[in-house]
């Protein structure tokens, strides 16, 4: 029965409408990511090459998240650890990217950059308001979508403010260091994550005759 736990003998209903709202939040997500990466790589920008990959990483794991919902407390723990692998996934890729861009800072479009940061962030607003009402149910997994939705939202902000500064200062290093930052906020919703996961396990077999 959609909602309820019962493998392992632990219950923890998941409800339907969340179920609902992570799927909603998986195909915006990616959605968004096809557009995003298509202007990331027509203007070089490492700081949106970053984003587009963070907005295929949230698709990818909400996805995840809507199937794995109605597992036990045990086996969603286990997803939970898999997931904070996954998060830290564009945290390596922009890594990547802003060493191979520091050879070349060029400067990318900052009208681009701009109409396609807000854009990103509108999208990610929509998103963060369908989970946020959701973010106490399901444990890690709900805390896994509710981290990046929170995430992007943020990293979206710091791009708007990338390109203010751009306008001002011709350089391509302030989308650099943001990019840089969009991974270090990544790594840090892995890490959270791993540590929700964990404790869902330990609660799971504590709860075990």
């Amino acid at each position: 029965m959609p909602g309820s736990n019962l493998s392992d003998g632990s219950t923890n209903p998941v409800s339907p409408p969340w179920r609902r709202a992570v799927m909603v939040v998986a195909l915006l997500n990616l959605a968004y990511f096809v557009v995003e990466f298509a202007v990331a790589r027509a203007i070089g920008s490492v700081s949106l090459v970053a984003d587009s990959v963070d907005f295929l990483e949230d698709g990818a794991l909400n996805l995840l998240i809507f199937f794995a919902a109605v597992w036990s407390v045990r086996r969603r723990a286990r997803v939970g650890h898999m997931l904070a692998v996954v998060i830290l996934v564009p945290a390596v890729a922009t890594i990547w990217i802003a060493i191979i861009k520091v050879a070349n800072p060029s400067t990318p479009s900052v009208v681009a950059l701009s109409v396609t940061a807000f854009g990103a962030l509108l999208v990610n607003l929509a998103c963060a308001a369908i989970v946020m009402r959701h973010r106490h149910v399901g444990g890690s997994l709900s805390k896994a979508a509710w981290l990046s939705a929170r995430n992007d939202v943020l990293a979206n902000v710091a791009i708007l403010v990338t390109a203010a500064v751009t306008l001002q200062w011709s350089s391509g290093w302030p989308d650099i260091v943001v990019g840089l930052g969009v991974g270090a906020v990544n790594a840090d919703a892995g890490v959270k994550v791993w540590r929700a996961a964990s404790t869902e396990r330990l609660a799971a077999r504590s709860a075990q005759p």
